[in-house]
């Protein structure tokens, strides 16, 4: 599949029909996509999907199978990893634990040719980009996680490589901190217009950083395109789950034309808008409507499921509740404080309405 670019111009990355295989493991699968120069991108996927491999590709640490690889037209196969305008932020930070702060990050500009003091003159500038001016002679041990990995990226940056290649750059770090340094990381990459690549499959931090996400699995581009897009507009059951929780109700569609079709289900018809991949599909095809917890309604909609409240959540800024319908099915739905009905108890009648744009049909 060919990922969807926003690109006005000549990329300055593009991969075109890159395959690689282990043994009988087709590890990537003839992907192809592009990447813009100033792009931020999120390769999002389960483990096993091909992300890092396509990653370490990029770096020069893999070699494809087939397919080609250019960076402002510059062919990077075959060229090792040191001779391309590319570095890479390994998860684990792969920092010289006997090594200053200030000799991490001046490492790899002492092979450019450049006299003392303008490599610490870089250096210097490196600590003030990612905020760690007076850290110079601390070691890796004496630093936080979150500080080994700002002092990762600036060691990545150093040699200003015209693209960056991150992966699971967060992993690492506790809830608090990861969501802290997703702001940071995504201001430094504005501050330089460098290109950046992360391997991820945190969806929240996928969306969090990405101007556009591209989806992985078993090798292949599922799908692209910007975080909202893939939120609310998956192409499959698979993105839908991956990109947050979903409701996924049953059912056949109906005949119809028009923004919405009716599907048929346990509960009655429910009204929701056929994705592309049913907008043509023929009456009768085995669909499910997915509903986000978030665009259920108590006790209002144009279309009304009722039920038994079974479970309620406090999540701080949101109350998750899960109602048991009439087959047993079971569906989430997620309301926003300040406005919650507080007085709903376990084992209540439930209603729950969405309106049709807040279904999407999906191919079962």
């Amino acid at each position: 599949m060919q990922a969807p670019s926003p690109l006005t111009a000549a990329p300055l990355l593009r991969i075109d029909g890159v395959t690689k295989t282990f043994g009988a493991h087709r590890a990537v699968d003839a992907v192809s996509l592009d990447l813009a120069a100033g792009e931020f991108l999120c390769l999002l996927g389960p483990s096993g999907c091909g992300k890092s491999t396509l990653l370490r590709m990029l770096a020069g640490f893999e070699t494809p199978d087939a397919g080609a690889i250019t960076l402002h037209g510059q062919d990077l196969i075959g060229l090792p990893p040191h001779q391309r305008p590319v570095n890479m932020m390994f998860q684990s930070y792969a920092l010289f634990p006997h090594m200053s702060v200030a000799k991490n990050l001046a490492y790899g500009l002492q092979g450019l040719g450049l006299d003392r003091s303008r490599i610490t003159e870089r250096v210097q500038s490196l600590l003030r980009l990612v905020k760690l001016e007076g850290f110079e002679d601390r070691r890796p041990d004496k630093l936080s996680g979150g500080q080994r990995q700002r002092v990762a990226l600036a060691r990545a940056l150093a040699r200003e490589p015209r693209l960056l290649l991150l992966d699971e750059p967060l992993g690492a770090l506790d809830r608090t901190l990861r969501e802290e340094t997703q702001g940071e990381l995504r201001a430094i990459q504005r501050r330089l217009g460098t290109s950046f690549m992360v391997v991820t499959h945190d969806p929240e931090e996928a969306m969090a950083l990405a101007d556009r996400i591209v989806v992985m699995d078993r090798g292949r581009i599922v799908q692209a395109g910007p975080a909202r897009e893939l939120y609310e507009r998956p192409a499959s059951r698979f993105v839908a789950g991956l990109l947050g929780d979903v409701n996924l109700i049953a059912g056949t569609l109906e005949p119809g034309e028009g923004e919405s079709r009716s599907v048929c289900t346990a509960f009655g018809p429910l009204r929701a808008v056929p994705s592309p991949a049913v907008a043509s599909a023929a009456s009768e095809t085995s669909v499910v409507v997915a509903l986000r917890p978030e665009r259920l309604r108590l006790g209002d909609g144009d279309t009304i499921l009722t039920g038994t409240l079974v479970d309620v959540a406090f999540l701080g800024d949101r109350v998750r509740r899960q109602i048991r319908l009439a087959d047993g099915t079971v569906l989430r739905a997620s309301t926003a404080l300040p406005g919650d009905p507080g007085d709903l108890g376990i084992g209540q009648p439930v209603s729950l309405g969405f309106a049709p744009e807040a279904g999407w049909i999906l191919p079962a």
